[in-house]
């Protein structure tokens, strides 16, 4: 099958769709059907390039979150949508509105992701707290893309109740965005500078909803704060206020962006897991560190889907509650053997979002949607 995959941002992998959308069509592509892009990003002879959309006054916000958008250039489009067999959407914004609706003029069948939610835009323009503003996101995306789909893929059951409850009519398809292969149980040494300190990781871009000031805060609140080298893996907007906030820790806070491969030796060295954020769809970073076995302690937000993970009590802390994340981060610091035996089962727990499986569901979704029908 010839599959086009519509996104914005393709290139780089410094944002969670653009790296579950390569490794989807990897796998595809492993699976016998041919992939092409419709992106901003050159991706060869058998992509689609359209130039990336200026966007007065928020040009450098966006940017600093790790996004660009493609502006919608319809004979590109044509020649794209002429070529697949199936579409599948990523991205709410103008270039697959205006694909979409060439596709299904086309009668080209499709699907669409929902990866955004709406408190990515507005905790971002200091708002995320405002239930109205938020339902209203939801809105504009269902009245002017996600109406338009049969088939709308879910990353988590969380995000499918919460397209429920706004209004979503569409049949969802909760399928993970899978846990790539590269990600399994490994421990290694510690560098050097780090031999005698206990290693807290949060990956994630640094944004308002991702709230590392909540682990910053607790890392200084700790019983064991002398002893804690604190390490915030990502890009975004936040990255010198939550330096200046780390200000004052025992170890200086190790704020970064890292390649996957980097990635993947940064949690086989590090000793707990943090995810502290009040919004998120899936939470795949979560999902990679406990795969290689590192044990997590997230929020129990009840606008993210992370708290899913929690195989108990002691991996979860009450949201944007620093005292909270401090008193289980000591609990996991004094009791390594729990630690070691947790980093086992949570390992284990991870084959259930192996890759190849979501990309099997993703697959059934495919021929459900051309079977019965793409548009509404």
């Amino acid at each position: 099958m010839k599959i086009l995959f519509v996104i914005d941002q393709y290139k780089a992998e410094n944002n969670g769709v653009t790296v579950s959308a390569r490794r989807y069509a990897k796998v595809l592509m492993e699976h016998g059907h041919t992939v092409r892009i419709l992106s901003t990003a050159d991706t060869g002879e058998d992509g689609y390039t359209v130039r990336e959309l200026q966007v007065p006054i928020f040009g450098g916000l966006i940017h600093s979150q790790g996004m660009i958008f493609g502006v919608p250039e319809k004979d590109i489009i044509q020649k794209a949508v002429e070529w697949a067999d199936f579409i599948h959407f990523l991205m709410p914004f103008p270039l697959s509105v205006r694909t979409a609706k060439i596709a299904r003029s086309m009668g080209k069948p499709a699907s669409a992701a929902f990866h955004v939610q709406p408190q990515n835009v507005s905790y971002s323009i200091r708002m995320g707290r405002r239930q109205g503003i938020n339902r209203f996101i939801f809105r504009l995306f269902r009245t002017h893309f996600f109406d338009m789909f049969r088939h709308i893929h879910c990353p988590s059951q969380f995000i499918a109740k919460e397209l429920e409850k706004n209004g979503y009519h569409s049949q969802l398809h909760v399928i993970s965005n899978g846990i790539a292969p590269q990600f399994s149980y490994q421990r290694l040494p510690k560098p050097d500078a780090w031999q005698d300190r206990f290693v807290v990781l949060m990956i994630g871009r640094l944004s308002r909803e991702k709230r590392q000031d909540v682990l910053i805060e607790a890392v200084r609140q700790s019983r064991h704060a002398d002893q804690i080298q604190l390490v915030l893996a990502g890009q975004g907007p936040r990255r010198q206020a939550l330096i200046q906030q780390a200000q004052g820790l025992a170890h200086p806070v190790a704020v970064d962006f890292y390649s996957q491969e980097d990635l993947r030796r940064l949690i086989a060295q590090a000793d707990l897991y943090v995810h502290a954020a009040d919004a998120e769809i899936e939470g795949m970073s979560c999902m990679e560190a406990f795969a290689e076995g590192l044990v997590p302690v997230v929020s129990d937000s009840p606008l993210s889907a992370v708290p899913q993970f929690a195989l108990d009590e002691r991996s979860l802390f009450r949201s944007g509650d620093s005292g909270d994340l401090a008193q289980k981060i000591d609990w996991w610091i004094e009791h390594p053997k729990e630690r070691e035996e947790m980093s086992l089962q949570y390992a284990d727990s991870a084959k259930k979002y192996a890759l190849e499986h979501c990309v099997a569901q993703f697959e059934q979704m495919m021929r459900q949607a051309m079977e019965e029908g793409a548009w509404r």
